[in-house]
């Protein structure tokens, strides 16, 4: 009675709208601005570190991971201080403050005129730039990783006991809003970023795209301090890490001091800490801990589910994204994610949960979760589905012990070649269909009935011209040197050959090939898709335009043969010939991966972030909520080790080992959650608190027994050093005393 209505003494009088106090809709309002300032951030470093800073990709990689993983461990650091210390409320609000400034920093960081002193567009003193992102980035980590644990459970404060319905809603409208506001800053930061602004020379526009995203988390401050007046806050309840971590240590130190078997075993291994510590804080541990050990399987999710910014992007760069009227670029698939989150979690919370539980299922949350890890153990086998049809569209490069070689015959008539063990004709002004896989030395003839030895690099593509000499003396081959990969991103290499008989310069757009002169062929350039339309120009000022329709992921030498001439039908000359086809799976085939594990995601981490609350102790939600995250952070370690550790040569091997591993790790779960009993942490602690005066003044009285026989010991031992001098009354006396 008495705790309850200090409660209704602490709670504020809050506004109710449909069963649901005001004040989550500031919390919610403010976790969406935060994200949205935080993945419109992450959205654009890597290429901020590449393009401006100039640092290499290696470099850039590591740079960026080392941010995120620090973003998702230093929630230990927030869940301490607001446990401990300044309570949920005061932790948003300072290390907001310090968020903020991290995104005002970095955003002052990408401003290049600072340091143009020159006045050319380039910084010249990159080491203030460096330092000062160094310093942003570090704030930021500080602050969005020490307030991911309070934000969630300061917004379960808000619900009395009696809303649990309403509680589990919150948690799910919380989840919307974090994809919500990761969806349009990934949309919307790149477009910024794109922009060109500057004093003197305009560039790339980085501090508009890191310049939003401070201005949204200045919002969010602002939003979350305005509802001051209406949240419920819980007063920190002391350096309960410090306790917990002391606790658990003493308790197994006094086990190891009792492990012999005269010692009689107790129920439970933290039971050995009951010499110095609260039983109330015994059990509170003991709940923590089973919590926590139920999280041990948990990072096999996070290593499947991140893989989308990773793997499932690279998957996509070998895919054709041609939706009609759309062009989807292959980093652009990852907002299917948060897309699908937005029309799953009001599906899963209005329409299957409480379909399963009219069904009478016992749909609980870690039955929940194990769906959820299964959903994304089945993405992965779809994505190695298509994988699978992907790998059979792509080119079979040599291995090093081999050469592949393409002949093209430049001359106005067919031509009989042998090249090694292979013998085929050659239209004019074309190339065999596909390479020819020799041996690194082998036998070329050109008609003649005469070979000669060809010695090609091992592990190379060469396209061999075959042009005829001046005034037509012999023929020769002339030997250029290919690619050996797809081309990044989806884009297209396209490259010159020109058998005109004068230079030529060919652009496109912005892109220039340079000056080609006769019987060479010029650098590859990378094109997007769509209508490319190359300007072919001659050193007398003629022009020819020729387009090419492109696709996604192909290799292309264009040829501008002797009989080019420049006019009306100049580019009915030209001919293509494809080194590597464009990619023929469409983008389309990995939305049932993306549904699978979006899927898996709401099931899973909604009931996560609910869970997690549900069976913490009062004065420990947030370090579960810590724990909660630091699985993602122990997630992506698992990504590096079990990539680096397999090292198999399919990538849909790697796909299905993956799903194996969290199939596994599924099935062990199950078997965990099984065994789970789930409790109520209030009715726990409030069976203690009953017993805890009780137990208290048992104590004391102990304690004044205990003082009482010492100070009687001393007074018998006084006594008895004096009885030499004392009369036999005396002597009676003492003993009755003592009775």
């Amino acid at each position: 009675m008495t705790d309850k209505d200090e409660e209704r003494r602490t709670r504020p009088k809050s506004a109710v709208v449909c069963g649901y106090p005001i004040s989550i809709f500031f919390i919610v309002v403010n976790e969406f601005c935060e994200r949205f300032s935080y993945y419109g951030m992450r959205a654009v470093l890597v290429l901020y570190f590449k393009y401006f800073l100039k640092w290499d990709d290696d470099f850039a990689t590591t740079i960026y991971h080392t941010f995120v993983a620090l973003c998702y461990l230093t929630p230990i650091l927030g869940a301490i201080v607001a446990d401990s210390w300044l309570g949920k409320f005061k932790t948003i609000v300072y290390l907001s403050i310090v968020y903020t400034a991290g995104q005002v920093v970095m955003a002052v960081s990408a401003i290049h005129d600072i340091t143009d002193t020159n006045k050319d567009g380039t910084p010249d003193n990159m080491t203030f730039h460096v330092a000062l992102s160094m310093v942003g980035l570090i704030l930021i980590a500080l602050g969005t990783g020490g307030i991911k644990p309070c934000v969630a459970a300061f917004g379960g404060d808000q619900f009395r006991e009696d809303q649990e319905k309403q509680r589990s809603t919150f948690f799910s409208i919380f989840y919307l809003s974090i994809n919500a506001g990761s969806l349009l800053s990934t949309v919307i930061t790149p477009i910024l970023r794109a922009q060109e602004c500057g004093i003197y020379v305009p560039q790339k526009c980085y501090a508009l795209a890191f310049g939003v995203p401070a201005a949204l988390m200045v919002v969010a401050l602002i939003v979350f301090i305005v509802g001051s007046g209406m949240y419920v806050k819980t007063a920190p309840q002391g350096n309960i890490m410090v306790k917990v971590c002391k606790c658990i240590g003493f308790a197994i130190k006094n086990r190891f001091r009792h492990r012999s078997s005269e010692y009689p075993k107790r129920e439970h291994w933290m039971d050995w800490a009951e010499e110095k510590y609260d039983k109330l804080l015994i059990a509170q541990v003991k709940m923590v801990l089973k919590v926590l050990f139920l999280y041990i399987p948990l990072p096999m999710f996070w290593a499947l589910f991140d893989q989308q910014g990773s793997r499932w992007t690279l998957q996509a760069t070998t895919m054709d994204g041609d939706f009609g009227s759309l062009i989807i670029q292959p980093d652009q698939m990852q907002t299917v994610n948060p897309i699908l989150i937005l029309a799953l979690v009001p599906v899963m919370d209005s329409l299957i949960y409480p379909l399963i539980s009219k069904c009478k299922l016992n749909f609980s949350p870690l039955k929940r979760m194990t769906v959820g890890m299964f959903f994304a153990a089945m993405a992965f086998v779809a994505a190695a589905l298509v994988q699978l049809q992907i790998d059979q569209t792509l080119p079979t490069f040599p291995s090093s012990a081999e050469g592949q070689v393409k002949f093209i015959n430049m001359r106005n008539k067919d031509m009989n070649i042998t090249a090694g063990p292979n013998t085929f004709t050659l239209k004019p002004l074309t190339a065999n269909e596909d390479y020819l896989t020799l041996d690194l030395t082998f036998g070329l003839d050109l008609g003649s009935g005469v070979p000669s030895d060809i010695t090609i690099e091992g592990g190379t593509r060469t396209t061999m011209t075959i042009v005829e000499g001046q005034l037509g003396g012999q023929l020769r081959t002339e030997e250029f040197k290919d690619i050996t990969a797809k081309p990044e991103q989806g884009a297209n290499a396209i490259r010159f050959f020109n058998g005109f008989g004068s230079g030529l310069n060919v652009t496109i757009g912005s892109l220039d090939y340079g000056h080609i002169v006769t019987n060479n062929m010029s650098e590859y350039v990378a094109v997007p898709n769509g209508q490319a339309q190359f300007l072919i120009k001659n050193d007398a000022g003629d022009q020819c335009t020729y387009t090419q329709t492109l696709g996604f992921g192909s290799s292309y030498t264009l040829i501008i043969p002797s009989t080019f001439a420049f006019g009306k039908d100049c580019e009915q000359n030209i001919k293509a010939v494809m080194d590597i086809q464009p990619n023929t799976v469409h983008m389309a085939w990995q939305i049932p991966q993306y549904f699978l594990i979006t899927a898996g995601e709401v099931v899973f981490s909604v009931t996560g972030l609910e869970f997690s609350y549900s069976q913490a102790p009062s004065n420990m939600k947030s370090v579960l909520q810590a724990g909660w995250l630091l699985t993602v952070a122990v997630g992506n370690i698992i990504v590096l080790i079990v990539a680096e550790a397999a090292t198999l040569p399919d990538q849909w091997a790697e796909y299905i080992l993956f799903a194996s591993l969290l199939v596994l790790v599924c099935i062990i779960f199950a078997i965990m959650a099984y065994f789970y009993t789930y409790i109520d942490p209030a009715k726990v602690e409030a069976q203690f608190a009953e017993g805890e005066p009780e137990e208290k003044e048992k104590r004391k009285s102990l304690e004044m027994a205990k003082r009482d026989s010492i100070k009687k010991r001393e007074e018998e031992r006084r006594s008895s050093d004096s009885s030499s001098s004392s009369s036999s009354d005396e002597e009676v006396e003492v003993p009755q005393t003592k009775i």
